[in-house]
């Protein structure tokens, strides 16, 4: 099976510091196989025949500690569920100049529906949609400062998402499926 481990705050800032070289390895050691990395920020696609991706993300989650002193949240999905993911993104949603359109993958306990309950929508600025393991979330650049998605930093919700850009979501998903062929 192909997965994806979504990695959440690293090489931010300068702050949890990872070489993806050295992350690979780590994934390799603990018995994760066809491992590529996708830019610095923590997306590492890999298969695995025998775990659960909660199984997986208790695994993953250990060995960086390990290895790199670091609790990071981890975050598995499969390719079937990035396929869900990217084809509930409209074609017209891009991460550009005009517009800024984000995946917040959440973590397993936050889930549900329901979790659009708790953020701040603008109906006239932001487009925001659940689906099944992630918000997608919209708006144009010109209305970025009027837009509710800000609202969501400091938030219980914030500390349970990890967030990638469409087109990074994108391209994560492409590589995915390279693996399948």
């Amino acid at each position: 099976m192909i997965f994806i481990a979504l990695l959440r705050g690293i090489n931010v800032g300068g702050k949890n510091k990872i070489d993806m070289k050295l992350l690979k390895q780590t994934f390799e050691q603990v018995g994760m196989n066809d491992v590529v990395t996708y830019i610095n920020t923590g997306n590492i696609i890999f298969t695995n025949k025998s775990a659960s991706k909660t199984e997986l993300s208790c695994i993953l989650e250990e060995a960086i500690n390990k290895d790199f002193g670091l609790e990071i949240k981890v975050v598995v999905r499969s390719v079937d569920d990035v396929r869900e993911i990217i084809n509930a993104i409209p074609e017209t949603w891009k991460n550009d100049q005009d517009m800024k359109s984000d995946v917040m993958f959440l973590w397993d306990e936050m889930d549900d529906e329901s979790v659009l309950e708790n953020l701040v929508i603008k109906p006239n600025i932001d487009r925001v949609k659940y689906v099944p393991g992630a918000i997608l979330w919209s708006v144009d650049t010109k209305n970025i400062t009027k837009s509710g998605k800000s609202k969501i930093i400091g938030k219980k919700l914030y500390k349970q998402v990890t967030v990638r850009n469409v087109n990074t979501a994108r391209k994560i998903y492409e590589l995915m499926q390279t693996k399948n062929s």
